[in-house]
């Protein structure tokens, strides 16, 4: 190989020593970065090919730069305590769109938009699946919001009570729903809503009509009935007990009368007082008894709830995200979307901690995670970079060497070459 071959080949290996410190400063510069998978520099020879005289060996021209390969293991887990941060634990990427179209990140720093979207910290909206009012999920990918979701409202349609009644109780004076309190042996309260999420204060009084047979009805204040008086107590349900020598429940009536202000439609309402044994598979035991006992209520449950706002979300291992409502209930609000690629490496990386598919890489595959070989979703956490520091100074020592010892090379050429030059004098 000739003097001035060596110059060029000496300084492909600085080029090659300058890209690859290039690499490690971008790797070290990323250490802190939610995310970010570090990168190795690839290097390959240059051969020169001489066919003539049938020989197709040749002497080395130096390094050509190969490839810069994303290394794509896992970064180590940090609690922040954030509901929208989120972490992958596992393989797969999360899904985010702008107005150049979708990317891939691994970066879950997450937040609500104004209109309650959950985006990523440039804005970009995070794509996942939607959930309806009953918190069933869509097949379809979309911008997922978690901040705007309300809970409507739910008429009761069932009020359970249990409690004992005393077997050897008086029989009380004629039922007065105006003295209520004086014409009956017990009472228990419960709440019942209407279908605008109006709360109303029911008072369930029972009155011993004679042995092993009761009766009982469901007050409340006129003001929310239709037709009522504010102040003057109305029925919205009554009915009757009988109950066997043992005091188990053996039969029951009811009828409802629920019809609020407001509404020309009335509510029914079952009250659930047990089972009675006169009915198929009854214990008579599981509701309303009567024992010698005090009167005593053990358990009151209404099925009904009025309007709340979101309170709270959180985000179990398969990204699904759950919203808690200031009236007590919860739902599924949605879920984070993960995508999986056949070759990750071979995805091309974008600044803002973003990936962009290509040909290499190979087609989407998008579902919930924990599915199809997706990693799990670890909430109110972050995934740091992966770039291991010791390890890139060790590399940088080495690539620093390499630089040293290929501008030998072109020093040790250029003082050649001087003494080629000075031979002819």
């Amino acid at each position: 190989m000739s003097l001035i071959s060596s110059l060029y080949a000496g300084q492909t290996g600085l080029d090659t020593s300058s890209t690859e410190l290039q690499v490690i400063g971008d790797n070290i510069a990323n250490s802190n970065t939610i995310g970010f998978k570090q990168s190795r520099a690839a290097f390959e020879d240059l051969l020169a090919q001489n066919m003539i005289g049938g020989s197709n060996v040749g002497g080395g021209l130096g390094s050509r730069l190969q490839s810069v390969q994303q290394l794509l293991t896992q970064g180590s887990i940090t609690n922040t305590g954030n509901a929208t941060d989120l972490a992958l634990q596992g393989n797969g990427f999360f899904v985010v769109k702008g107005p150049a179209g979708e990317y891939l990140t691994r970066n879950g720093q997450f937040t609500e938009d104004k209109s309650g979207n959950l985006v990523n910290l440039d804005g970009m909206d995070v794509q996942g699946f939607t959930a309806d009012a009953t918190g069933k999920l869509s097949g379809t990918m979309g911008n997922l919001n978690v901040g705007n979701a309300t809970s409507l409202p739910n008429p009761t349609s069932n009020v359970t009570l249990k409690a004992n009644l005393q077997e050897d109780a008086t029989v009380p004076a004629a039922w007065d729903p105006a003295n209520a309190a004086a014409t009956s042996n017990f009472s228990a309260s419960t709440q019942v809503y209407d279908a605008a999420g109006k709360e109303h204060e029911s008072q369930v009084y029972f009155r011993k009509s004679g042995s092993g047979t009761w009766e009982w009805h469901a007050m409340t204040d006129g003001g929310g009935v239709a037709g009522g008086t504010a102040g003057t107590p109305s029925e919205i349900g009554a009915g009757t007990l009988t109950f066997d020598s043992s005091g188990k429940l053996s039969a029951e009536t009811q009828a409802s009368s629920f019809t609020p202000a407001g509404s020309t439609a009335a509510q029914p309402i079952n009250f659930n007082f047990g089972d009675p044994t006169g009915t198929a598979g009854g214990t008579g035991v599981a509701g309303i008894t009567q024992f010698a006992s005090a009167s005593a209520i053990s358990f009151a449950s209404q099925d009904g709830f009025g309007a709340g706002d979101l309170s709270g979300i959180a985000v179990d291992a398969t990204g699904t995200v759950t919203g808690t409502f200031t009236n007590g209930e919860s739902r599924t609000l949605g879920a984070v979307a993960v995508a999986t690629v056949p070759a990750p490496d071979q995805l091309q990386r974008q600044s803002g901690n973003l990936y962009q598919i290509t040909p290499g890489a190979g087609q989407m595959s998008v579902g919930v995670a924990g599915e199809g070989g997706r990693g799990s979703v670890v909430a109110g956490a972050l995934e740091q970079s992966n770039v291991d520091l010791a390890g890139q100074f060790v590399e940088m020592i080495s690539a620093q060497r390499n630089f040293q010892a290929n501008s030998r090379t072109v020093t040790t050429a250029d003082s050649l070459l001087q003494e080629l030059m000075q031979m002819k004098r």
